[in-house]
């Protein structure tokens, strides 16, 4: 099955569908094979020294509209058949597309969405990324549980996000170690602030910064060859998710560069600790012997000043607003008005984790979602529902006029 776009809000169903009217359009060989090439030079590179473990393995291209694969091996069941040293096919429809690891046909894979970036340097820093999660597992990292991170829709939520990001953008740029360990020191009281004002979301931050964070850095650290050119890459991070409609899901793409590198300056050999559930803020604290002040409230307040703080309020307040009645909507829609409830079973999911909205203990919408399960295949293009505990997903009962199920 694959997830179709059609005119209504909700589509389930367990009938093949042709993957695309439109002709295919292959990946190009050649291309491909250039970066199967930058990934294993990456690889080399890397010689497994920054997790113990070699970053290299099978990694498959999979262009979205024709499902066509490129991959730099072969499967164990002989779907691919090989072709001008690469080996190509199409992935079923059974399957998602998404920049992750996958297992199929025998074969864990780094599986990438085509095109790649035409830029070099952001292209291999997106190849050192995925190859990582290919690979986390093995990593004998603390198991993560949450990391719904509401806190991070709020007014006070962003506002200090924000703040942290700011604060380690200029701990990255500072010239003196004077001046780096001072803007260490406010990044994490914004943190510990934070945390003050949501209890229990340092867990939820943490869960996500071993799973996306870390690989971004990893992405930053392997796929820049050197110092300045990974600070800038970690800086991008930073800045660039500044625009996000939401930070629930992608904050750890900035934190992670931001306080693994820093972590690299001053805290060599931080990966061990990281594996004993120390978090980037509490390792970066101890090694910079930062101490938090009593009154965290007082310290961030005076300190946001420095970091365009009144303008940034004023804009999360003006915010705040609006979010409250997107909630609303979405409260009416998906709690108190007509649903249908599908059971998690075998899920795949495919979403944009740039545009989520947290509902409290009831979930979190995702505007637009795509999910796989053992009861078919869900495209809901206005949204759907996913509970807080990844048990089921809730959408709109589907009227008479839009088709059954």
């Amino acid at each position: 099955m694959k997830c179709l776009r059609v005119a209504t809000a909700l589509f389930l169903s367990t009938i093949a569908f042709s993957a695309s009217a439109q002709a295919p359009q292959p990946i190009p060989i050649e291309t491909a094979q250039t970066y199967f090439s930058e990934a294993q030079s990456l690889c080399k590179a890397d010689h497994g020294q920054l997790w113990g473990i070699s970053l290299c393995g099978p990694i498959m291209f999979v262009e979205p509209q024709s499902r066509s694969i490129v991959a730099s091996h072969a499967d164990s069941k002989g779907l691919l058949k090989a072709e001008g040293g690469v080996f190509v096919g199409l992935l079923p429809t059974d399957q998602n597309i998404a920049n992750t690891a996958v297992e199929w046909s025998g074969v864990l894979w780094t599986q990438m969405s085509w095109p790649l970036p035409s830029e070099v340097r952001r292209r291999e820093t997106l190849i050192a990324h995925e190859l990582f999660h290919r690979i986390q597992n093995q990593l004998n990292l603390p198991k993560a549980e949450g990391g719904a991170n509401a806190q991070l829709d709020t007014a006070d939520g962003r506002y200090y996000l924000q703040l942290e990001w700011r604060a380690l953008s200029s701990a990255l740029q500072a010239s003196t170690d004077e001046e780096t360990r001072k803007a260490v020191a406010d990044a994490v009281l914004f943190r510990a602030e934070r945390y003050r004002l949501f209890p229990g979301a340092d867990a939820q931050e943490q869960a996500l910064e071993q799973n996306e964070g870390l690989a971004e850095y990893t992405g930053v650290r392997v796929g820049n060859p050197t110092p300045e050119e990974r600070f800038k890459a970690a800086l991008n991070d930073l800045s660039s998710h500044s625009d996000d409609s939401t930070f629930v899901r992608s904050f750890a793409y900035a934190t992670g560069p931001g306080y693994g590198l820093l972590l690299d300056r001053y805290l060599p050999g931080w990966h061990d600790q990281l594996r004993a559930g120390q978090g980037f803020d509490v390792m970066l604290r101890k090694a910079l012997n930062i101490a938090l002040p009593v009154n965290l409230q007082l310290a961030a307040e005076g300190q946001a000043a420095q970091y365009g703080g009144a303008t940034l309020r004023a804009a999360e307040t003006e915010r705040e607003t609006r979010r409250q009645h997107i909630v609303a909507g979405y409260r009416v829609k998906f709690i108190d008005g007509p649903v249908l409830v599908l059971r998690f079973r075998n899920m795949h999911v495919q979403f944009d984790p740039r545009n989520l909205q947290p509902l409290g203990d009831a979930g979190t919408v995702y505007p637009n979602l795509c999910i796989s399960d053992d009861w078919g295949i869900l495209y809901a293009k206005n949204g759907a529902l996913i509970r807080s505990d990844w048990s089921a997903v809730i959408v709109v009962a589907p009227s008479p006029s839009t088709g059954g199920i």
